[in-house]
């Protein structure tokens, strides 16, 4: 589980798919209530607290993107009212009320295949490699904060290809814990379009 603060009132975190698996939890288990979702969001929100002081506390803005073959990235923005800690009438009432925070939760899922380059002879190789696997794999290819990143779209693709291609990303780089939103916004376009085709004639 890695955390970021983005701003004040606003944090990243990145849950890679073990880190689903040591909870026993699936992908698809974030669309149900269930215990071990709070229990996670507890967890998040506990070492989100002791790592970057960030308090849950107040309203917050959930939003969950599930990610192919990554994980999922979790972003929570604190709203500007802060909930009483104090002023409980009694024991009771405080066994009723433990969770000190309101939570709006947004879900949605990426089709998106992103993953993260140190170097650029990395991005080349799995270029290379990725091109056995078809001409029509197209790509995009961004830098951001020192990184290459390549992405794809997932949707259509069937899923032996996806598998190959995501195992070429793997070998050569590590799964991204950014979104492309992110990355269209914060991050450079290097390739907009058919970024694998683009590098194999360049490189």
């Amino acid at each position: 589980m890695k955390i970021e603060r983005l701003s004040q009132d606003k944090i990243r975190i990145f849950l890679t798919l073990d880190d689903l698996l040591e909870r026993g939890i699936q992908k698809e288990d974030l669309w149900r209530e269930i215990p071990k979702v709070h229990e996670l969001f507890s967890e998040m929100m506990d070492q989100a607290y002791s790592e970057l002081g960030f308090e849950a506390n107040g309203p917050l803005a959930v939003e969950v993107i599930g990610l192919p073959a990554q994980g999922m990235v979790v972003i929570v923005t604190r709203g500007s009212g802060d909930v009483d800690h104090h002023g409980y009438a009694d024991d009771d009432e405080r066994e009723h009320d433990d969770e000190l925070y309101e939570m709006e939760l947004t879900l949605e899922i990426s089709d998106t295949i992103l993953y993260a380059f140190r170097d650029f002879e990395d991005v080349v190789a799995a270029a290379r490699r990725l091109a056995a696997a078809g001409p029509e794999i197209g790509g995009k290819l961004y830098a951001y904060k020192g990184l290459y990143l390549l992405a794809f779209d997932s949707s259509g693709v069937e899923q032996s290809r996806y598998q190959a291609i995501t195992a070429v990303l793997a070998e050569y780089g590590e799964a991204a814990s950014v979104t492309e939103a992110v990355l269209e916004e914060y991050g450079k376009v290097i390739f907009a379009s058919d970024a694998v085709k683009e590098i194999n004639e360049r490189f």
